[in-house]
């Protein structure tokens, strides 16, 4: 079911999403919702906007990533090692 619902001059197309979650998880939504003053629908979607846009970078940079790879741009394993160890000297 799709709900129409405005938001100032804004009308923005929802959907009602289920999900089963941990009790302990449940009961930090109801926590943080009482202690913000906020719906539990509203810290929810709040939590997934973040984690899928925290995903979509990920993706992002797994994309690039492996163009350097297809494009030669590497690394190799004793210049990182040598690189790391020189983090533990001091200047």
């Amino acid at each position: 079911m799709i709900d129409i619902v405005p938001i100032g001059l804004i009308i923005m197309n929802t959907r009602v999403v289920t999900a089963h979650i941990p009790n302990e998880l449940a009961e930090q939504i109801d926590q943080l919702a009482a202690r913000l003053d906020r719906p539990k629908g509203w810290i929810v979607k709040q939590a997934l906007t973040s984690w899928v846009a925290l995903e979509a970078k990920r993706h992002q940079l797994t994309l690039e990533g492996m163009a350097d790879v297809d494009a030669g741009r590497l690394v190799d394993h004793a210049s990182i090692d040598a690189w790391a160890t020189s983090l533990d000297k001091p200047a």
